[in-house]
């Protein structure tokens, strides 16, 4: 599956949902884990805000990777931030999306405003 580095220094990055456990199997409960550490996944919503467009998206992060000090409304880091296109089918319908994953989520602050007025 092809993954796709998200460039992130350009973008304002706000926390609009709080980490929540990523559930594996909605009907046994099972929370989803890191394939390679056995790490329990979190999720996230944030918006993402670019060259003056945004775009509502959810995030999974590791639990270890999630800081202290996150606020809904503030701006985040997502550092290691990639996106993978995904296509199944579910009871004969074709799905696709985007799953994206980042290495962690950190407070950061807003970009310094260009143009100050006087």
């Amino acid at each position: 599956m092809r993954t796709i580095r998200v460039e992130t220094s350009a973008a304002t990055i706000l926390l609009t949902e709080a980490p929540e456990p990523k559930v594996r199997d909605r009907q046994t409960g099972e929370i989803a884990k890191d394939a390679n550490s056995g790490e329990a996944l979190m999720t996230i919503g944030v918006v993402y805000i670019e060259d003056g467009e945004s775009s509502l998206i959810k995030v999974t992060v590791p639990e270890g990777g999630i800081s202290e000090g996150l606020a809904l409304g503030a701006p985040v880091s997502l550092p290691g931030l990639v996106a993978r296109p995904w296509e199944s089918v579910f009871n004969g319908q074709q799905r696709h999306g985007i799953a994206y994953r980042a290495a962690a989520v950190t407070p950061a602050t807003f970009p310094a405003a260009t143009g100050a007025a006087a």
